[in-house]
């Protein structure tokens, strides 16, 4: 397992990442989480925000954890500007980032990024080795010519090395396939906030250990993340309603109901993907059902979401914390990120680090 995510054998390390918040306001968040003893801090990408240019702030903002994309979207993008962005990052961040890669949907590859939806695990098994390539652009110029890239780049001028030419992907999925392509090509796996612990056990690890069997690697290499959606307060029940929230916002998407169906909430999720076509979102909220919170998510006291975190050890090798957002005021949102990164932090010997 890389330096960077090194952990004990049954307790999992913990970042976090939040997905509503402007860059400078989560860039203060991840100095705050360093301070609390986080491992790592997270920026996902979606249609308002950029993970590269949050991860930069939040990097400057920090000097000794971990700054990673959760996801970044490896399509849109050519192999060439995500190998320069990623490095870099690199470069701002001393030598912390972890690059954290997702194709996001076939109708997101289609209608956000305007690309071909077809083959979104062989797409990302070429272009990991190939970023690979480019980030040893200083030792051969690089000669690619695949299914899904073509690249001839011979430098004209001299190439000074990286701060590391071995900066650690994380690919993320949610299907076998492309959970495999993390096994086979990747340092670290991330996974999806809508995976139970009897997903990641009996899908997600065998499915990286297939795909590392498939690269003849071995597949203890590969670090196993998850986004765990997390909300705390001193109503239990607050807690929970914020929660439901943020997973019938997942539910929505047709794209999930495979997973929630073999996780025993394909009922709950027709449900929710109907009233959001109406869009009733207090009808999609009040479809999740308690078993689905306490399946898929950590709600509760300060005290409760301690414990219910420790269940993550040894099915995850690094829990990353994810406050709800959906149909919460932002002071809401202000005050629970606040929370999280006092009841959420890592401890020792069960006192907050």
């Amino acid at each position: 397992m890389s330096e960077h995510t090194a952990i004990s054998e049954h307790t999992a390390t913990r970042g976090l990442t939040m997905l509503r918040g402007g860059v400078e306001q989560i860039a203060a968040a991840s100095a705050v989480a360093e301070r609390r003893g986080f491992h790592a801090v997270w920026s996902p990408e979606f249609y308002t925000r950029s993970a590269v240019v949050t991860l930069a702030r939040m990097a400057t903002e920090t000097s000794r954890i971990g700054v990673g994309s959760s996801i970044a979207y490896a399509v849109g993008r050519s192999p060439l500007t995500i190998a320069t962005e990623a490095r870099s990052l690199d470069e701002v961040s001393g030598g912390r980032l972890i690059l954290g890669l997702g194709t996001g949907t076939r109708r997101m590859m289609r209608d956000w990024h305007g690309v071909d939806p077809n083959a979104p695990a062989p797409r990302l098994e070429e272009l990991v080795p190939l970023l690979r390539q480019l980030w040893r652009l200083h030792e051969r110029p690089v000669r690619h010519d695949g299914r899904f890239y073509h690249l001839d780049l011979t430098p004209t001028a001299e190439v000074d090395p990286p701060v590391r030419p071995d900066i650690p992907v994380y690919t993320a999925g949610v299907n076998s396939r492309m959970v495999e392509v993390a096994g086979r090509v990747a340092d670290g796996f991330l996974g999806h906030p809508l995976f139970a612990a009897s997903y990641l056990d009996e899908v997600v690890r065998p499915a990286i250990a297939t795909g590392a069997a498939k690269g003849d690697r071995d597949p203890a290499e590969v670090t196993v993340a998850g986004l765990v959606i997390c909300s705390v307060a001193d109503d239990e029940e607050q807690a929970r309603r914020e929660v439901a929230g943020q997973l019938a916002f997942y539910a929505a998407p047709k794209a999930y109901g495979t997973v929630l169906e073999r996780e025993g909430f394909g009922a709950a999720a027709a449900r929710i993907q109907q009233a959001f076509a109406a869009g009733d979102h207090d009808a999609m909220v009040a479809a999740v059902p308690d078993a689905m919170i306490d399946a898929l998510a950590v709600a509760g006291t300060p005290q409760q979401v301690a414990d219910q975190l420790r269940r993550y050890d040894g099915v995850l090798d690094h829990v990353i914390v994810y406050p709800p957002s959906f149909r919460l005021t932002p002071a809401r949102c202000d005050e629970l990120v606040d929370q999280l990164l006092l009841h959420a932090a890592p401890t020792r010997d069960g006192v907050p680090a």
